[in-house]
């Protein structure tokens, strides 16, 4: 309950202070985010141009980097929009979309990681399985690896990277290294519409523009999906559909409130 409580206090933190969040997102997802950010009640700006990143990054509140729809001249934007939230100790949160799927997104990984201090790490279990240099088989950006020993995997890259690891699926799994959380919250026909992941990832950044304690960041930015999709899922008619579904997804995380999170809340620390 406590993290429940906590969760929610930064819930209404992040409606009375709207966090500007800084996306270097994919153009797949980008109005989505844009989209889900406002909904939260977080303000969302896109900028990718390397001309510009720092400047923006210097006005945000956090800035996440998603390799969605990756190119060479993103990753280098990319590192120096990090470096600059680095330097202004700005929380950088990291969604490595399909890594291990190509040699490009691989390397690109490494090399943000390399040159950023990334606060948080969200993605599903064969992309973070691709971080720790296990061996798993993915299928464009999909995760298809299990989540035997999932706990483990992310308590042991959180302590390698020292950043929260945030791994979405059926069972979400976050860790710092020390604290590991499992979320049983969400709904199966959030894999049913593209970018709830992208969107899980600005919810987090969204929390973490005003905490500094990133876990509860990334605890609640899940859990903020996972009990709007399961929301959602209740308002949806029964001859309604997957569209039906999104926007009633939207609704739903526009009127989360503390009530949301404690009551329908399912976490717990193993």
């Amino acid at each position: 309950m406590e993290i429940l409580e906590r969760v929610s206090e930064v819930l209404e933190i992040i409606k009375m202070r709207k966090p500007l969040v800084h996306h270097m997102t994919n153009f797949v997802t980008a109005n989505d985010c844009a989209n889900v950010t406002l909904a939260i009640g977080a303000s969302p700006i896109m900028a990718y141009d390397e001309k510009e990143v720092e400047e923006v990054v210097s006005m945000s509140s956090s800035l996440i980097l998603n390799i969605g729809t990756l190119t060479s001249n993103d990753i280098k934007s990319m590192i120096i929009a990090g470096r600059k939230a680095n330097e202004l100790n700005i929380p950088v949160i990291l969604d490595p979309v399909g890594v291990g799927a190509t040699n490009l997104r691989t390397k690109s990984i490494e090399d943000i990681l390399e040159n950023v201090s990334v606060s948080v790490i969200k993605g599903n279990m064969s992309e973070i399985k691709s971080i720790s240099g296990l061996d798993v088989n993915i299928r464009g950006v999909d995760s298809i690896a299990d989540d035997d020993n999932g706990e483990a995997v992310a308590q042991e890259l959180a302590s390698k990277l020292e950043c929260i690891i945030a791994i979405t699926g059926k069972r979400d799994i976050i860790s710092d290294g020390n604290r590991v959380f499992c979320i049983n919250n969400g709904d199966e026909r959030l894999s049913r519409i593209t970018g709830t992941g992208c969107m899980t990832g600005s919810l987090i950044a969204s929390y973490c523009g005003v905490t500094r304690d990133y876990l509860i960041g990334a605890i609640g930015g899940i859990l903020s999906m996972g009990i709007a999709g399961e929301i959602a899922a209740n308002l949806l008619k029964v001859d309604k559909g997957i569209g039906s579904y999104k926007v009633s997804l939207f609704d739903s995380i526009y009127n989360l409130y503390t009530e949301n999170i404690i009551k329908i809340g399912e976490i717990y620390e193993q």
